[in-house]
């Protein structure tokens, strides 16, 4: 494993992490039209986070900049990452309590953004309620969340392996 990430440029990770994302936002937005799965405010936000992983993997990619650039790139993931996982982290949380324990179920996302102040927004889109605890996929096994938390984990771990990789001579 170690001789394959040496051989791996840092513009290779970039591009890996691109493929990735789209591959992500591409099944997301196939699973909500093709196969009527509805994504909940967690989802939504955990789409938010892929978009910026994504787009800045993308910039990334095409600016191919010196090692100090690479490292606010990398940041910028790893950072993205990290809130990302929590986010995921929670809604596998949330679909692990026993029924009895799950939070109401709040109003549609639209209703909120149309009647409610913005902090209720945001506790929407970070808290989740009774809607984020339901597990209408799986595979293998795990539920949507619990695969998005690991690909969240998969490109925190690529974006520091950006970071060390980024000072030394195998760029």
């Amino acid at each position: 494993m170690n001789v394959l990430l040496r051989q791996i440029s840092v513009r290779q990770i970039h591009l890996l992490i691109l493929l990735a994302v789209g591959g992500i936002i591409g099944y997301a937005a196939y699973s909500i039209k093709v196969l009527g799965l509805e994504a909940c405010p967690l989802c939504i936000t955990q789409q938010f986070f892929y978009c910026l992983i994504g787009i800045t993997a993308f910039v990334a990619f095409l600016h191919n900049p010196r090692a100090r650039v690479y490292r606010i790139y990398a940041a910028i993931i790893f950072a993205s990452s990290t809130f990302g996982a929590w986010i995921a982290g929670r809604q596998v949380w949330l679909q692990s309590l026993p029924d009895d324990e799950v939070p109401l179920c709040g109003p549609p996302l639209e209703y909120i953004l149309e009647v409610f102040p913005f902090g209720e927004l945001l506790n929407a889109l970070f808290m989740g309620d009774g809607n984020c605890a339901e597990i209408p996929w799986t595979f293998l096994g795990g539920s949507m969340a619990l695969w998005s938390l690991l690909f969240f984990i998969v490109f925190f771990v690529l974006s520091f392996i950006v970071m060390m990789r980024s000072n030394s001579i195998y760029r």
